[in-house]
């Protein structure tokens, strides 16, 4: 790799730490190619990715970035899970981890904040975006259907009780 490929990686690597909502470093020493792709596709699944990449330039393009303190858990062979929405990639990476032992989560960061293991495990278990907006507009959509509902009660009631009247009639 030359030095302008070196280059280019490391911004790359900038954007992807500026730009995510969520990054998961894990080791993944003797994982096979199709364990690897299955990773990548669990991840591509929720709208993430899946980045492996040189520690030493990881660590050039988080000088000076908010994630900077990711630096000390890159040692070895680790590897990059990220996106946008901040809690996909961290679901991920926990499902993954619990199913592949070779699959180790070291860390990470979310925005400005660093996440041990503890706290990958612990961001893995919010809901994510879609599930948030799914309860908001649950919860705002519960009021109207209960109106609708309080208002058609009396209308049902009245003709409940003119069935019941005609039918003593009837008798």
């Amino acid at each position: 790799m030359d030095r302008a490929q070196k280059e280019k990686v490391v911004e790359e690597l900038g954007q992807i730490f500026a730009s995510s909502g969520v990054v998961v470093v894990a080791r993944y020493e003797g994982m096979t190619v199709a364990q690897m792709q299955t990773l990548r596709a669990q991840m591509r699944a929720v709208g993430g990715s899946v980045r492996v990449a040189k520690n030493r330039l990881a660590k050039i393009a988080l000088e000076g970035k908010s994630g900077a303190s990711m630096g000390k858990l890159l040692t070895g062979m680790t590897v990059f899970a990220y996106s946008e929405d901040p809690v996909a990639a961290a679901k991920v990476s926990d499902a993954y981890a619990k199913t592949n032992d070779k699959f180790v989560i070291l860390g990470g960061t979310m925005g400005d904040t660093f996440l041990d293991q503890a706290g990958v495990k612990a961001v893995a278990q919010m809901p994510s975006r879609e599930e948030l907006i799914a309860q908001i507009v649950s919860c705002i959509g519960a009021p109207a259907s209960n109106i609708a509902g309080a208002i058609g009660a009396p209308a049902s009631n009245i003709a409940g009780i003119l069935k019941t009247l005609e039918e003593r009639e009837a008798a």
